[in-house]
């Protein structure tokens, strides 16, 4: 269950604000198996010149969802930061997909998250910040070539990108191969 904590500085939190924060915020339950536990602390402010601001943080067992934004409109505000809030989870959700395909879905995932101690928590944060490290460093000196040729190399040692210098610009660029077959090219300046 979310329990609301809405708080104003400069202004009077109206029944309407008030719904507005939690039929927004709300809608952040469908990432999740169940409504999950958790108090969604929302601060509202007004300045002088009427421009507004909304902080809300939401701490959970696995995740502390945080997000501010400004705006001349607080409603505006409230939409936008419960965009800002869904790319955290979706964003989340894609690395705990990457590093825990074994284990299930994310909603399991999530769910089986809920009931660990802090302790249990903290131990796994340290298990994911160890997978994070570097465990091999190449050096190269990079070849003048244009995005053909860093294509065919790309090919030939069975690499999915390739970095190179284009002979044309001599700025270092990277070629990949996209999910659909085809080839992307990234160029820096």
């Amino acid at each position: 269950m979310l329990n609301y904590n809405i708080r104003g500085e400069n202004i009077e939190v109206t029944p309407a604000i008030r719904d507005h924060v939690e039929n927004k915020i709300g809608k952040l339950n469908r990432y999740f198996n169940e409504t999950p536990d958790a108090d969604v602390h929302v601060n509202l402010k007004v300045y002088p010149d009427k421009k507004t601001k909304v902080e809300v943080t939401i701490p959970m067992p696995h995740l502390v969802l945080r997000a501010e934004e400004r705006h001349e409109d607080m409603y505006a505000a409230i939409d936008l930061i419960v965009d800002k809030l869904e790319r955290q989870i979706r964003k989340h959700k894609t690395k705990v997909n990457r590093k825990m395909r074994e284990k299930g879905s994310p909603k399991e995932f999530f769910a089986a998250q809920e009931g660990l101690t802090t302790s249990q928590l903290n131990e796994k944060a340290r298990e994911t910040e160890e997978n994070d490290e570097v465990v091999r460093t190449k050096q190269f000196n990079l070849k003048p070539m244009d995005s053909e040729e860093a294509i065919l190399q790309m090919n030939l040692l069975g690499h999915s990108f390739f970095i190179f210098t284009d002979a044309e610009t001599n700025a270092t660029n990277i070629v990949y191969k996209r999910r659909d077959g085809k080839y992307g090219l990234i160029e820096t300046t």
